[in-house]
């Protein structure tokens, strides 16, 4: 994959560091600080800061930044077309990911478009959806897959509906429920997953009257598996997170149940570059057959 030296600059800013920026490209450091210093000559200004701490953007490289995005994604297109004139397929796609739809849904799919098109790459950006829906709106990246609701004015495909499952640890008394009625947490120590912004779940008890006896909160998915298993509490999971599961816990459907609506959420899918529209016009076929 060829990289520009506008996108490898971007990359500098996302990751904050020169070092970074050249293992992922597998460039040595040297390589990308001249590539970095021969913009700032170019353009005959100073883009970046440099410290012990990493590197962040100057004013005048926030007031570029933009149009060295729309360079980077002209010239990306540019070398997209100019492949498929000549018959070879190749991109470079970035998608904003949340871990379970990266470790349970995303590789089948990459593994299967891949076999169709090889000389596309992927560059995937894991986050919380707070965070992959200001990627979208910046352009950072290409697309991002998201919890219903979103914002009206992007185009989505609809993925998959995900269960929401109340999880308990293995010798639990409720094992015995083939259901757990949301007033149980009411009496039960519960662990909380909290997501970037979307609170589905603690929208589930409001809309139930249910007063849950929260006594944790945690970001990532696994630690809530390892405190139930550790008997600290029960909490609630998406049925997707649990797959491949190693952790000694039970999972029950929750009364009333819960689902989220998982999506595919593009800026503008018209705009998009060769290589994302034939990655989405791929999924929307894998999906809705």
């Amino acid at each position: 994959m060829r990289y520009s030296k506008y996108t490898i600059f971007l990359k500098v800013v996302e990751l904050e560091s020169f070092s970074k920026t050249a293992d992922f490209y597998k460039y040595s450091q040297s390589a990308v600080t001249q590539i970095v210093k021969s913009l700032e000559a170019e353009l005959q200004m100073t883009l970046l800061k440099r410290s012990h701490a990493g590197v962040c953007l100057t004013s005048d490289g926030e007031q570029l930044i933009p149009y060295i995005w729309e360079l980077a994604m002209a010239e990306e297109r540019m070398w997209e077309k100019a492949g498929e004139i000549t018959g070879m397929d190749r991109g470079l796609i970035r998608i904003g990911v949340f871990s379970s739809i990266a470790c349970h849904y995303l590789p089948g799919v990459m593994k299967e478009f891949r076999k169709l098109y090889p000389g596309i790459d992927f560059e995937l950006h894991t986050g919380d959806y707070s965070k992959i829906e200001q990627w979208i709106a910046e352009g950072l990246v290409d697309f991002g897959f998201l919890i219903r609701p979103v914002r009206t004015d992007y185009d989505t495909i609809d993925i998959m509906t995900d269960e929401m499952l109340a999880v308990l640890p293995e010798k639990h008394p409720m094992t015995e429920k083939t259901e757990i009625p949301l007033k149980a947490f009411e009496d039960e120590s519960v662990i909380l997953l909290q997501e970037g912004g979307k609170q589905e779940i603690e929208e589930h008890f409001k809309k139930n009257k249910i007063a849950p006896h929260i006594s944790y909160y945690s970001g990532d998915d696994y630690a809530v598996m390892s405190m139930v298993e550790n008997e600290l509490g029960i909490g609630i999971l998406s049925e997707l997170v649990m797959k491949r599961c190693d952790y000694h816990i039970v999972t029950r459907s929750l009364k009333p149940e819960l689902h989220r609506e998982i999506v595919i959420a593009v800026k503008n899918e018209k705009n998009a570059s060769v290589a994302v529209k034939k990655f989405l016009q791929f999924v929307r076929k894998r999906e809705n057959p």
